[in-house]
């Protein structure tokens, strides 16, 4: 059997170093805040917001919830972002996305409104370039890829010289993953829709990180015995069993049955990779306040 990469584990070791560096900072007469901006009353968002809350009250940090209307203008919403930027008591800023469908076309100057020393989930453009360059000075990474790595850290897994496959390639999570893997010194191969032959490449890899965001697409074709697998997605799986003893579920890309015998780890879901987002986005938090009390 597989070692299963247990988010809690991580996430408890990660709160207790946040714990210290907000207790810190308040020392010194800092109170690290997160903003919270939402449109609308979306289920999955008030979720994760109630899981961001709790987060920041258990790590010891402010946090702000800026509730708008599913309807609010363009307008409205950048200068609620805007007026965040001007807020000083304000470190770090999460804007609920998807934006509402007559926000969309304008997302491009909704997101970039935002000033990237308090973009906490790397929302910007500038910080998605801060982390294509490897800098750390431009804004924040995803906290997703960013979960991934404090998975890796913590479990003692070095990407330094192996291979690494991620499969997907969106900005939120596939292309920053490989950015912040090519960092740690891993030579990595990104899959998507139009790749030949993913599972044969998959295959290759010592550390595979799937984040299709297809449910069962990650089989036992696409594995081997001795890999690290970071199962990102979340997916609705509509026959697993419940809590409820009924069916439905979320579930990753793997298949995870018929997976996790033969690798050496995987990140179960629900229990993995979703479970360390939070804490790495207080951490960003942390991390904004810090970054502004030393250049002050």
């Amino acid at each position: 059997m597989a070692k299963l990469l247990l988010g809690k584990e991580v996430t408890a070791a990660l709160n207790e170093r946040l714990q210290k560096r907000a207790q810190a900072l308040r020392e010194k007469g800092v109170a690290p805040k997160l903003a919270i901006i939402r449109c609308g009353e979306h289920p999955s968002v008030l979720a994760y917001e109630r899981g961001a809350l709790s987060r920041a009250a258990l790590i010891g940090i402010e946090a702000e919830v800026i509730a708008l209307p599913e309807d609010v203008t363009r307008q409205a919403l950048i200068d609620r972002i805007r007026a965040c930027n001007a807020d000083a008591s304000v470190h770090g800023v999460l804007l609920f996305r998807p934006l509402p469908k007559h926000l969309r076309a304008s997302e491009s100057e909704i997101r970039n409104a935002l000033d990237a020393a308090k973009d906490v989930d790397c929302m910007t453009d500038l910080s998605n370039a801060g982390v294509f360059e490897g800098r750390t000075d431009l804004g924040f990474p995803p906290c997703t890829p960013q979960a991934c790595m404090e998975i890796l850290d913590h479990y003692g897994i070095d990407p330094e010289g192996k291979r690494a496959v991620v499969i997907g390639r969106s900005l939120v999570v596939g292309k920053p993953a490989a950015m912040l893997l090519m960092g740690r010194n891993a030579t990595v191969t990104v899959c998507h829709t139009r790749t030949e032959d993913v599972a044969g490449e998959a295959r290759r890899a010592d550390i595979l990180v799937s984040a299709a965001g297809a449910l069962r697409s990650l089989t036992a074709e696409h594995v081997r015995p001795g890999q690290i697998v970071l199962d990102v997605s979340i997916n609705w799986d509509p026959e697993r069993p419940n809590a409820k003893g009924g069916k439905g579920g979320i579930a990753g890309d793997a298949a995870f049955e018929a997976v996790e015998p033969i690798v050496e780890a995987i990140t179960p879901v629900p229990g993995g990779v979703g479970s360390v987002t939070t804490s790495v986005l207080i951490g960003h938090v942390i991390e904004a306040a810090e970054r502004r009390s030393a250049g002050e």
